[in-house]
C-alpha cells in the first residue's frame, strides 16, 4: 500500500481532528479543520502514542489485543471469529425475516464452517453519513439532508451517527453522537464546491470507526453524484483497506440524473459501477434514484435492512497466520421457499497477532483483477 493509502486511513487520527471533537455548539463551519491526506511520500510520524493499561476508554469498550497496523495502533476482537451481517431475500426481493439458525450454511473458501452464534434482532449500529459536497451537489442537498436526518430518525434509539462531508477533502461536521439535533446543525456546516475524493473519505471513516465506535455493527452510508476525480486511493486500495480493517457495511446512494457530474452515459455506468462494487464487497447496496423524491424512500429502505439483518459469528478452521484474502459465502434454504438469496460482505483478511504494518496478509489479492 503507498504512503497516500497509509496516510488516508490517518485521516481521522490526525491531531486537528481532535480539535473537531469538541461541543458540537462550540464549532464554527469556517474553523472546521480538513481530513486531509497527506500526500507526501515520506510517511508522517505517528500521531498515535501506544496505549497503556489505565487509559480511559469509551464506555462500553472491550480492549483486545493491541497490535499496529499501517503506522496506528488498533484494539482487535478475537482473530479467529468472524462476524456477518446477513440480509435475506426471496425470488421476488422480498426481505425474509422469519429464518432459524440451521437454515443459514457458511463457507469459507469453499469449506464449510460451524455457526458459533445467530442473532435476529435490530442490534445498535455506528453509522457514518458520508455527503458529497462537491458543486455538483449543490442543488441536491436539501433533499440528501432531509433524507440523512429520516434514516437517523428511524434507527434504533441507542445508535450513534457521525456526520463526514467530503469534496477534496474530508471534513468531519459533527462526531459520534446519538442527538439529532447535534447531527442537523452538522448538516448546516457542509457547503458544496471543490472536486471528490470518495474512496479517501471511505478509508478515513472507516479508520474513525475502528478507534471510535461503540458498537461492533457498523455501517457507512455514502451519498454521491459521480465519480471519484480526488482520491490518493485506489478503488482496490479502499475496499483492501476497509476490510483489512473488518470494516463496515457500505451502502451506497448514487444520484446519477440529471446535470452534473454522473449525467454522461460512460461515466454514469462507471461511476455505477464502482458504487456497486463498494457496496457488494462490504455486504451493503447500492441505489440509483431516478429523482430527488425517492431519496428518501430509499434511506428509509436502507434502515430497514438495517435494523432487521441476521447476524451470524464462525470461529474460522483456517488459521489466521496463513493470512491472504478468505472470500466467504452465506446460503440460506428453508422449506417453503425455492430459492433464496443472501446478502452479505464477500469476504475479509485475517489479523495477525504481532504482524508488522503491511504484513497482515501473505497472499495476493488477485479476486478483482482476474
Amino acid at each position: 500500500m503507498n504512503s497516500g493509502v497509509a496516510c488516508a486511513a490517518l485521516l481521522l487520527g490526525c491531531a486537528p481532528l481532535w480539535a473537531m471533537q469538541q461541543s458540537v455548539a462550540g464549532v464554527q463551519a469556517a474553523a472546521q479543520p480538513p481530513l486531509t491526506v497527506d500526500r507526501d511520500p515520506v510517511p508522517a510520524p505517528d500521531p498515535d502514542p501506544l496505549p497503556q493499561a489505565g487509559d480511559a476508554v469509551a464506555p462500553g469498550t472491550e480492549l483486545g489485543p493491541i497490535g499496529k497496523e499501517n503506522g496506528r495502533y488498533t484494539l482487535r476482537e478475537n482473530a479467529y471469529e468472524v462476524s456477518l451481517n446477513a440480509s435475506v431475500f426471496d425470488q421476488s426481493g422480498r426481505s425474509i425475516q422469519t429464518l432459524g439458525k440451521d437454515a443459514f450454511h457458511v463457507y469459507e473458501d469453499g469449506v464449510a464452517q460451524t455457526i458459533a452464534s445467530f442473532r435476529h434482532e435490530d442490534l445498535p449500529v455506528s453509522l457514518g453519513i458520508l455527503i458529497d459536497s462537491s458543486g455538483s451537489m449543490y442543488d441536491k442537498r436539501a433533499a440528501v439532508d432531509q433524507a440523512s436526518l429520516d434514516l437517523v430518525k428511524l434507527s434504533n434509539p441507542q445508535d450513534e451517527a457521525f456526520l463526514v462531508d467530503f469534496s477534496s477533502e474530508a471534513f468531519i461536521d459533527q462526531d459520534l453522537t446519538s442527538d439529532i439535533g447535534k447531527l442537523q446543525q452538522g448538516l448546516s456546516y457542509v457547503k458544496s464546491s471543490g472536486s471528490t475524493a470518495i474512496y479517501d473519505a471511505l478509508v478515513a471513516s472507516a479508520d474513525y470507526l475502528t478507534k471510535n465506535a461503540k458498537h461492533p455493527k457498523q455501517v457507512l452510508l455514502l451519498v454521491t453524484d459521480g465519480e471519484d476525480d480526488a482520491s490518493s486511493a485506489t478503488l482496490d486500495e479502499a475496499i483492501r483497506r476497509i476490510q483489512d480493517l473488518d470494516g463496515p457495511v457500505i451502502y451506497c446512494v448514487g444520484l446519477l440524473f440529471g446535470e452534473g457530474r454522473g449525467s454522461d452515459k460512460s461515466e454514469s455506468r462507471h461511476a455505477r459501477r464502482v458504487l456497486e462494487t463498494l457496496s457488494e464487497e462490504t455486504g451493503g447496496q447500492a441505489y440509483f434514484p431516478r429523482s430527488l423524491q425517492e431519496v428518501d424512500p430509499i434511506a428509509r429502505e436502507v434502515a430497514n435492512d438495517i435494523r432487521t439483518q441476521y447476524t451470524i459469528a464462525y470461529h474460522s478452521t483456517k488459521a489466521p497466520e496463513l493470512g491472504g484474502y478468505r472470500q466467504v459465502h452465506v446460503e440460506a434454504k428453508e422449506k417453503g421457499f425455492s430459492k433464496l438469496t443472501v446478502r452479505t460482505r464477500s469476504g475479509y483478511y485475517p489479523h495477525i497477532a504481532g504482524a508488522a504494518p503491511g504484513e497482515q496478509s501473505t497472499a495476493k489479492d488477485s479476486r478483482r483483477s482476474q
